[in-house]
């Protein structure tokens, strides 16, 4: 076999030297991203385009590599490849946290997750963590491929087919649970049929409990650019009155408007729905299509006049995806009027 072109060991050896190069440029190609997705611009699709590419190339990389010796009479060697897995897994890592970071409710279960893909952008740029630890052990290195490609898939769908935040989530988990199957396969051989049909079971209850965990993972393409809960509302400015954290039992009877404008990719249509709660109970479920490509956020907002006999209490305002994915929360309460309080 012959020894690889100079310059591509010289790309090696830096690579190897600097390992944070490849995710400093996966951050900011990710911000780039963002930005782009943030402003509209037709640009963001080619940019996810190319992450997913590249992970087509990554699950075909055996058949890559044979066609390769068939055709050029050499193999790939095997440093190579271990170093081109893990740049992929650093660039898409760090290409999807900014999304992450910006859509995470932080005061929800989305915390464990945004806080399990900055641990594995972290072990992805840690070679004593990445080649002792996760690459030895097949069953964890499949695990963080899965999970990798699953948030890499949640990111980039919608920008480039503009499918809706549910449809992006059941594929993602359709395609993880297939990627987990060989994982789990690698740790428990299949010796016998009941084996194969206790791993069936087992890779249907990871999808399951990926189903059941879905409000923890935040929509990385669907944030919040403005909300209010107010008492008026222009409908042809499209834009509320005085933002309100507190107000009494007579205002809350005239009516509160609950604003939000949400960010969403050129060409996306979504449906998103305000979740009224009242002391942690759902009062209302009211649904709202938006249409993403406005450079301001799509503009809707949902009024509440029917409040029960006593309103006083915390109120929140929940703002979700069809699959109950939280894209965030408005919250206020309502005080009881200065004379009802005087008699009681």
């Amino acid at each position: 076999m012959k020894s690889l072109p100079p310059f591509v060991l010289k790309i090696i050896d830096l690579i190897k030297r600097y390992p944070g190069i490849v995710a400093a440029f996966g951050f900011c190609s990710g911000i780039g991203s963002f930005v782009l997705v943030d402003r509209q611009a037709k640009l963001a699709s080619p940019i996810a385009i190319l992450l997913l590419v590249s992970w087509v190339w990554l699950m075909l990389e055996n058949s890559f590599n044979r066609l390769f010796s068939r055709f050029f009479k050499r193999e790939i060697p095997a440093p190579l490849l271990r170093y081109a897995t893990q740049m992929i897994h650093q660039e898409s890592l760090f290409f999807v946290l900014p999304f992450f970071y910006v859509t995470t409710t932080w005061n929800s279960g989305q915390l464990v997750f945004t806080g399990l893909l900055t641990l594995a952008g972290l072990v992805s740029i840690t070679d004593p963590l990445y080649y002792h630890w996760v690459a030895p052990r097949r069953w964890l290195f499949l695990a963080m491929h899965t999970f990798t490609l699953f948030a890499a898939m949640l990111t980039a769908m919608p920008i480039i087919l503009h499918l809706t935040t549910a449809e992006t989530f059941k594929i993602a988990l359709g395609v993880a649970m297939l990627l987990s199957f060989p994982s789990l396969a690698t740790t428990f051989p299949l010796h016998h049929w009941r084996r194969a049909v206790g791993l069936v079971v087992l890779t249907l209850a990871i999808g399951g409990a990926g189903w059941l965990l879905r409000t923890w993972v935040p929509p990385a393409t669907l944030w919040l650019t403005e909300d209010a809960i107010t008492l008026t509302l222009d409908d042809q400015a499209r834009s509320p009155g005085d933002s309100l954290t507190r107000l009494s039992v007579s205002q809350a009877r005239g009516g509160v408007f609950a604003y939000t404008a949400i960010n969403a990719p050129r060409g996306l249509d979504e449906r998103i729905f305000h979740v009224w709660e009242f002391n942690g109970a759902e009062v209302d479920r009211i649904a709202l299509d938006i249409h993403g490509g406005r450079k301001e956020g799509y503009r809707a907002w949902t009024r509440k006049q029917n409040f029960p006999g006593d309103p006083a209490g915390n109120w929140k305002v929940r703002v979700e995806t069809e699959d109950g994915q939280i894209i965030g929360a408005l919250r206020f309460t309502i005080t009881a009027d200065a004379a009802q309080a005087k008699n009681q």
